[in-house]
């Protein structure tokens, strides 16, 4: 294992996107990095954004930029962002700070180690700090992860979350369908459907409200429902 590789979706991130990627390149790591950033028909300045990014640290890293010409969704921006990759492992970073890449040790551990094919990062377990918001998405997510979970016969706490690692081989073994949140449920039944090795690990998070440029919404979970049938009944 000699090379990270992180795939950044990027859509309307123009606030956070360069500090996510400092972040990102802070963390010292027994691995080579490479970034590919996907940008996802943003409509504010997040293009401007990643060519700033792209002069200031393409000396530093292999930096790739993959535009899409109008928002196809998270799953269509991972789906050209997996077919990018040149690394050993592969991790998925958001590009709007909820998530903290100073994690990345204990998620790459497991796959370092030999021990696993998959790691998910969980919300839900561990002592890390988590910033307290909204209820009822705390609950809609658990009930997704049961319905998933109910389907796939893992017993993950936290099937929504972003930060998912791959050995690269993994994402080789099939297609990604799903252009948008179902893009998480299509992932994890397809993992569990081939018996990779998936491990959990608990994550600090940091997650922001409907104000500070939150996204997903009720209807996402819903598709996401939809998703986890589907993919039950077909891969």
């Amino acid at each position: 294992m000699k090379k990270l590789s992180i795939v950044i979706p990027v859509y309307n991130e123009e606030k956070t996107l360069a500090a996510c990627v400092r972040r990102v390149l802070a963390v010292e790591l027994p691995l080579e990095k490479e970034l590919i950033l996907v940008n996802d028909g943003s409509t504010d300045r997040s293009r401007q954004e990643i060519e700033k990014i792209r002069d200031e640290f393409q000396a530093l890293v292999p930096l790739k930029v993959i535009e899409h010409p109008g928002n196809r969704g998270k799953g269509a921006s991972l789906r050209s962002g997996f077919a990018a990759v040149q690394g050993d492992i592969v991790i998925v970073q958001d590009a709007d700070l909820e998530y903290d890449p100073r994690d990345y040790p204990r998620l790459l551990k497991p796959i370092l180690d030999g021990r696993a094919d998959v790691v998910y990062g969980s919300r839900f377990i561990g002592s890390e700090e988590k910033r307290v918001l909204f209820y009822w998405h705390s609950v809609g997510n658990k009930i997704l992860t049961m319905l998933s979970n109910m389907c796939t016969n893992l017993n993950l706490t936290d099937m929504e979350t972003c930060y998912k690692v791959f050995r690269a081989e993994v994402l080789r073994s099939f297609t990604l369908k799903s252009n948008r949140f179902g893009v998480e449920p299509e992932l994890t039944a397809k993992i569990a459907k081939r018996k990779f090795r998936v491990y959990e690990v608990g994550i600090s998070y940091s997650g922001r409200d409907y104000s500070e440029g939150k996204k997903i919404t009720w209807k996402d979970g819903l598709k996401a429902l939809f998703t986890i049938i589907r993919f039950r009944i077909a891969d």
